[in-house]
């Protein structure tokens, strides 16, 4: 659905685009070799959960997999916090998904002990009085 964006366009969603895809032209490049240039915006946008919309997700994907863009729309859409729509050959649920796991990959603080399964432990340096 990305190749109906403009740079400082509202989209369908409601949101302006200024200054959160990168700076100038250089940053909507990948946007040219889009395969959803000409295609139907609605298409990428189906309401609801019932069958016809989740046939319409199947097709919104089905274009998105046969770009050649489909990386770099994906990682937009990522960085930009797009919350609807099929972007990058992936729906609402599948993006909630990628960004709680990225949350988790977050390396913990230095000086925190690693925990859990495989996790090693310090050996405690203090004795105990019996």
């Amino acid at each position: 659905m990305t190749a109906r964006l403009q740079i400082n366009e509202t989209d369908q969603t409601g949101t302006t685009d200024r200054g959160r895809a990168g700076s100038g032209a250089d940053a909507w490049e990948w946007l040219r070799d889009a395969a959803c240039v000409g295609a139907d915006p609605e298409l990428f946008f189906p309401v609801g959960d019932s069958d016809p919309a989740a046939e319409q997700v199947a097709r919104a994907k089905e274009v998105c997999h046969s770009c050649p863009v489909e990386r770099q729309c994906l990682e937009w859409a990522l960085n930009t916090g797009r919350t609807s729509g099929v972007w990058g050959g992936t729906d609402e649920e599948e993006r909630r998904r990628l960004r709680r796991n990225e949350r988790r990959r977050v390396p913990a603080p230095r000086g925190r002990q690693a925990s859990g399964p495989g996790g090693k432990r310090r050996p405690r340096t203090h004795q105990r009085d019996a």
